[in-house]
């Protein structure tokens, strides 16, 4: 199947883009995880999906999951941790009763998918491209479960035969989630160009943990958790760059997100090579920022004399000299 290339920007509008062929209203996506099915903001007074180019859809597998147990949330000196473990009902019921829920000509939908087995993230793909929804984002990636997730994201070629039979199932834009828990992440990149993906998130969260000091034991009930928040943007942003050093000969656009809290760290983002940018952890304490950082972006495109977003994407001046290896002190 020949790959839906990135085709562009439309000029209609500073901050509108084409994603995979989809059009965003801006380049904002809320992230998986951060905002359920597409509904749990929308109680937030002054929030609307129309203010976002996307939304990533809790994380969905073949069965219904309970999660992991308790504690799945500790708060960190900059972000946080979860150990959710991809509780949700199922992919059956996320297609037949909550998708017709959904307004999709609020924003684009984008379906997230997870597993435990290559066949797993076979199927949920399947069903899903007999759906609605606009995309679909392969979680290969997620630290807080105890099989599958980033046991397939850290290696090449299981990463590979994961977007593989993802890409034998659906027509529809594939979207890999990639994994800083990994040594080399632009050799991951490459196999999942190869096996067909059209875009990638890059990153998922790191792998972290917290000790509670009185009963000595670790806070959450999972051991190990995904680490969020501004903590990360620094790793987030050069794996950013890596990435795209593959990703741009091949037209394939990225997703930028972990850490991103501003318009300020958005325009990083975008300058490192992402042609979208993700919010995640930032929604919980400020529903309302992404029409904040779309404010501040299109600010900085009047200050900077830019008409359109896409000018910045990718801009990043590296000296000829510079290189990104390990640096030692």
């Amino acid at each position: 199947m020949a790959r839906a290339p990135f085709d562009g920007f439309s000029d209609a509008d500073p901050l509108r883009i084409r994603f995979c062929g989809l059009e965003f209203a801006n380049p904002v996506v809320l992230l998986s995880g951060c905002v359920g099915f597409g509904e749990e903001y929308t109680r937030v007074s002054g929030f609307s999906n129309r203010d976002v180019g996307a939304i990533c859809l809790k994380g969905t597998t073949q069965a219904a999951r309970l999660g992991n147990a308790p504690h799945r949330i500790v708060e960190t000196a900059a972000g946080m941790l979860n150990a959710i473990g991809l509780q949700n009902p199922g992919v059956e019921v996320v297609v037949r009763d909550i998708l017709p829920t959904l307004d999709f000509s609020e924003t684009r939908f984008i379906a997230n998918v997870s597993g435990s087995t290559v066949e797993e993230y076979a199927e949920v793909t399947r069903r899903f491209d007999a759906s609605p929804i606009d995309a679909i984002e392969i979680n290969i990636s997620c630290p807080n479960v105890k099989e599958g997730g980033v046991a397939f994201g850290n290696d090449p070629e299981m990463s590979a035969r994961v977007v593989a039979a993802c890409r034998r199932e659906t027509r529809k834009p594939l979207i890999t989630k990639l994994s800083p828990n990994q040594t080399d992440i632009q050799a991951n990149a490459r196999r999942c160009i190869e096996a067909g993906t059209d875009a990638f998130a890059v990153i998922n969260t790191l792998q972290g943990m917290a000790i509670d000091r009185r009963s000595r034991q670790p806070v959450l009930g999972n051991v190990q958790g995904g680490l969020s928040g501004p903590a990360i943007k620094p790793i987030a942003l050069l794996k950013v760059f890596q990435v795209a050093q593959v990703a741009q000969p091949h037209g394939i656009p990225i997703i930028g997100q972990g850490g991103i809290a501003s318009a300020e760290d958005a325009l990083d983002f975008l300058i490192a090579g992402a042609s979208a940018v993700g919010v995640g952890t930032a929604l919980f304490y400020d529903p309302l920022i992404a029409t904040r950082i779309t404010a501040g972006i299109r600010h900085y495109l009047q200050a900077q004399g830019l008409s359109h977003v896409s000018e910045v994407v990718g801009s990043a001046s590296v000296p000829v000299s510079a290189g990104t290896s390990p640096v030692c002190p």
